[in-house]
């Protein structure tokens, strides 16, 4: 578990490398997401998974004032909603796509990790395996967020999104669907072994302290 010092550290050098200390910017969405999460609240029995499940708690989150713990996947549920913000989408958004795939997202994660790096970061194999007209990923295991972008600012029920484990759910996905649709596309395993590399350099402030 990590302490909210360690997950903006973390995440500062995963999509700020070389600036020494995570941006206000960076740190200020990170409040937001997190704001929206708790504000939104969770409701078990709620029929839809937005209302079901937070998206970057495990649990309800304690009252203000108490310091938060967050998971490995939650840290990187994190880092995926701020890349939501960086390519336009409101931070609203953000949390009820994370909300949705949670479980998905979730068990990803999990197996990514447990995947041997030699193989998964093969040059030769990557290489070996890449065709014309293919993505270009630099992994031999892709795994891909997949989001409808046909209006940034509606409502999330109509932008729906998926995990797709290789290029080829990915198409299968993109081709079940209506003919001249816009998707947004993020491979995403790379980024977890970097985040987990980020997390095991940083180490727990007390609150209110900074080094």
């Amino acid at each position: 578990m990590f302490k909210r010092n360690q997950v903006e550290e973390a995440i500062g050098r995963v999509l700020e490398p070389g600036s020494g200390r995570p941006s206000l910017k960076l740190r200020t969405r990170l409040k937001r997401l997190l704001e929206t999460d708790r504000a939104l609240g969770s409701n078990k029995r709620a029929a839809d998974s937005q209302s079901a499940r937070f998206a970057f708690y495990s649990k309800d989150p304690p009252g203000r004032g108490v310091e938060n713990w967050f998971s490995d996947y939650e840290v990187f549920a994190l880092l995926i909603g701020l890349r939501l913000m960086r390519h336009g989408w409101p931070q609203g958004y953000a949390v009820a796509v994370l909300r949705r795939i949670k479980p998905e997202l979730e068990n990803h994660h999990a197996r990514i990790l447990k995947q041997s790096q030699a193989v998964l970061f093969d040059d030769q194999l990557i290489h070996q395996r890449a065709k014309v007209g293919s993505l270009s990923v630099a992994n031999t295991n892709p795994v891909f967020l997949v989001i409808h972008s046909r209006d940034k600012k509606g409502p999330s029920d109509s932008n729906p999104a998926a995990v797709c484990r290789g290029e080829r759910e990915l198409m299968q996905l993109i081709k079940s669907r209506e003919v001249g649709q816009t998707w947004t596309i993020f491979e995403f395993v790379n980024i977890v072994y970097a985040l987990s590399s980020a997390l095991a350099t940083t180490k727990p402030l007390n609150r209110g302290r900074r080094s």
